[in-house]
């Protein structure tokens, strides 16, 4: 019995036209879990898992292409606020920390090394002798561009898949789910005094 119930598990497991080309990760662990959970609507794993198993296939290549500039994830996020903030190329501590969300200490360990390498400077502020703003320098600002337009260049290699129009597509639809979360998340924090 526990035999014939193992032959029609693994039919049922792998199909019985073989593997489905278009089969994907999450397909496989959703169908695992309907044959152990049948009562659990998993679908929140066709979306959510996805974009998961999406960010871990590509993270790789990213903080492979910010190391072949000799900057880690973090320290290309640093000098990239900077860039994109537009001339001067200069925030406080406080705002960039708040548009990174990480912690003033984890900004402070990326500031350091990347003052060291002089991609920024800090600079004594003329109205609060207790800021110190942050400055991308030349060499950042440059740095700066050239990684993250090789960045762009192979995350669109990734994309290949899609045509223009499904890119579209699934750029506007992840935009709706995303806002919708974050002003979710915002309601919560309101009511909680947050």
């Amino acid at each position: 019995m526990s035999r014939l119930w193992w032959h029609m598990r693994q039919k049922m497991t792998n199909g019985s036209k073989g593997p489905d080309p278009c089969e994907d990760h999450v397909d496989r662990l959703r169908r695992q879990w309907a044959l152990e959970l049948p009562d659990l609507d998993t679908e929140p794993m066709a979306i959510l898992g996805r974009a998961f198993r999406l960010s871990n296939l590509v993270r790789p290549s990213i903080e492979a292409t910010f190391a072949d500039f000799g900057l880690d994830r973090g320290e290309f996020d640093v000098i990239a606020t900077l860039r994109r903030s537009g001339p001067p190329y200069l925030m406080t501590p406080t705002e960039m920390y708040s548009a990174l969300m990480i912690s003033s200490g984890g900004l402070t360990h990326r500031l350091d090394r990347l003052e060291k390498a002089g991609l920024i400077r800090r600079e004594k502020s003329p109205r609060d002798g207790r800021s110190v703003p942050v400055a991308l320098t030349e060499a950042g600002a440059a740095l700066a561009e050239k990684a993250f337009r090789t960045d762009m260049a192979s995350e669109a290699s990734f994309l290949q898949a899609l045509d223009g129009k499904e890119r579209g597509a699934l750029a506007a639809l992840l935009r709706k789910l995303i806002a919708g979360i974050e002003n979710e998340q915002a309601r919560g924090e309101n009511e909680n005094g947050g």
